[in-house]
């Protein structure tokens, strides 16, 4: 499927992932829609862009009118932490979410409809296989999310069963670090580390730093959702790097680049001890991630930097 000249909407598009998407689609001169929750557009003023609320079935079924293609990246960023202190906030609205975008993009006959579903889907092993999903439950440092994004998942495939509606990808990455994360209250691991490495003179590391991690750079991520619409592939893909770093060696990237010290508290919860991708089906498609993680942390270091000395000016 080529993407030029298509009417495109992206949900969730003041977010991270969004970001990149946005800058790679308009090299292709796609006809961008973008839609969120504010007001206002964080990262363009050349592109049509609709505030609104995606759990009004009304407005995302009128958004979804007269699109080839949806992406939606509609979401809210979870972590452990937030999923025992706030599993209602983040769990129904994404429910809610994902129905509507889903249903609206059938009944509004789209093209393709690309749904960004999460790691948090999988229970702890030893590495996550994209036919095992179904098999477990997700893990409980995930258990709400995991299960509002899984539910979008069988939505799509109850689509599949009763219209033979089989226009759809989804795709599940691992964790997503980049420009835009978010920095504050319920961040993840980077993030984190990147803001006190700003702010502290020492950097506090929750845990002992040996869990594993499976990180992508956002840019990788969102040139996997186009590789997937492009390819029209409709089993679910895990978009990752394949390969396992450990939360110590995350840290001690950060430190490097700072120059600070790290100590570790190990009072504080760390997770599942293992989150580690089988990225062999997308790379039977031919997709592999191109940000090496030193890379990435520095491009992120980079932008968090350029926002203070904005704030300055």
């Amino acid at each position: 499927m080529k993407l030029t000249n298509k009417n495109i909407l992206i949900t969730g598009a003041n977010g991270m992932i969004a970001y990149q998407l946005i800058n790679l689609l308009k090299t292709k001169n796609c006809n961008l829609t973008l839609t969120d929750i504010q007001e206002k557009s964080k990262f363009f003023d050349d592109e049509k862009y609709v505030g609104g609320d995606l759990r009004s079935r009304s407005f995302t079924q009128s958004i979804c009118k007269g699109q080839d293609i949806v992406f939606s990246l509609v979401g809210m960023k979870g972590s452990p932490q937030r999923c025992l202190e706030a599993p209602a906030s983040l769990s129904i609205p994404m429910t809610q979410f994902n129905a509507n975008v889903i249903e609206s993009a059938h009944k509004n006959d789209v093209e393709w409809l690309m749904y960004t579903s999460t790691i948090g889907v999988y229970e702890p092993a030893e590495v996550f296989n994209e036919d095992d999903v179904w098999k477990t439950f997700p893990s409980k440092n995930d258990w709400y999310g995991g299960w509002a994004k899984r539910m979008g998942e069988l939505h799509i495939e109850s689509l599949s069963i009763e219209h033979n509606w089989n226009r759809a990808s989804i795709v599940r990455p691992a964790n997503v670090y980049g420009p835009y994360d978010n920095f504050g209250e319920w961040s993840m691991v980077i993030p984190s580390l990147i803001k006190k490495g700003f702010e502290n003179d020492i950097i506090e590391v929750w845990g002992d730093g040996s869990p594993i991690r499976d990180i992508v750079y956002s840019e990788d991520v969102a040139r996997g959702m186009i590789h997937m619409v492009e390819n029209e592939v409709t089993a679910p893909v895990n978009l990752g790097s394949g390969t396992g770093v450990t939360i110590k060696e995350i840290a001690e990237i950060i430190s490097e680049y700072f120059d600070k010290e790290l100590i570790w508290d190990t009072t504080k919860p760390m997770g599942d001890m293992k989150r580690l991708m089988n990225t062999e089906r997308a790379n039977s498609y031919g997709f592999y991630p191109q940000t090496s993680l030193k890379d990435g942390i520095k491009k992120t270091i980079e932008f968090y930097e350029e926002g203070i000395n904005e704030l300055l000016r």
